[in-house]
């Protein structure tokens, strides 16, 4: 069978647009609040800047719960909360929706991780001198473990990508949905090999993106 790519064409245009939109909303939505539950697991803990056990503890359990759900699993799972936040269950806004909780909180631990590694003679330097725990979280814990959390940040980028492919699932559209329906379920190997070709281009660019940045950052 000859593939009608005239047909194709748009579609795949539009595909194209909805996964950036997805990855893009995502990753800045959701690697926000990721970066803020980060650092408060971090700061919260015992010993640290605001340290806070109950809050700590809260914080460590959401963060285990959720992000170890599958993300297809978590679709179905967030439901009544997507339809409660968003009016719907299905569409491009309610696959964004969950993909933005999953998100969240997977970078919510990468954060904690490279928080960890700061060395904390620094920060009680900074401590003794009189800065305040907002100072010390923007100006000093953050820079300081910048070059790590932008690998991290790559990571979770890729990984967008890949809950990307299935917003196709409750209709979400972007390149899995059009492999899946424009490809495999019409049996055209020719789509699902252009559109496959397409993410891991993208993802090869987000990876080669993120080591640059974190060598130029590392370099500082």
């Amino acid at each position: 069978m000859e593939t009608d790519w005239e047909r194709l064409r748009p579609l795949l245009t539009e595909a194209i647009g909805t996964t950036v939109y997805l990855v893009l909303i995502t990753f800045v939505v959701g690697g926000l609040i990721g970066l803020v539950l980060g650092t408060a697991l971090y700061t919260t803990r015992r010993g640290g800047l605001l340290a806070n056990a109950p809050l700590h503890w809260l914080l460590n359990v959401l963060v285990n719960v959720v992000r170890p759900i599958p993300f297809i699993i978590l679709l179905a799972a967030l439901g009544p909360v997507t339809l409660q936040v968003v009016g719907t269950t299905i569409g491009t806004d309610a696959a964004a929706f969950v993909m933005i909780v999953a998100a969240s909180f997977g970078i919510a631990r990468i954060v904690e991780q490279n928080l960890v590694t700061v060395d904390p003679g620094v920060i009680e330097a900074a401590r003794a001198v009189g800065a305040g725990p907002l100072r010390i979280i923007l100006t000093l814990l953050i820079p300081e473990a910048l070059g790590p959390l932008v690998l991290g940040y790559t990571f979770v980028v890729i990984a967008i990508v890949d809950m990307s492919a299935m917003a196709g699932t409750v209709g979400g559209g972007g390149l899995g949905d059009f492999a899946l329906v424009q490809g495999y379920q019409r049996f055209d190997w020719e789509v699902t090999l252009v559109a496959t070709l397409l993410i891991i281009a993208g993802v090869q660019g987000i990876q080669f993106f993120g080591n640059w940045l974190a060598r130029r950052v590392l370099r500082r």
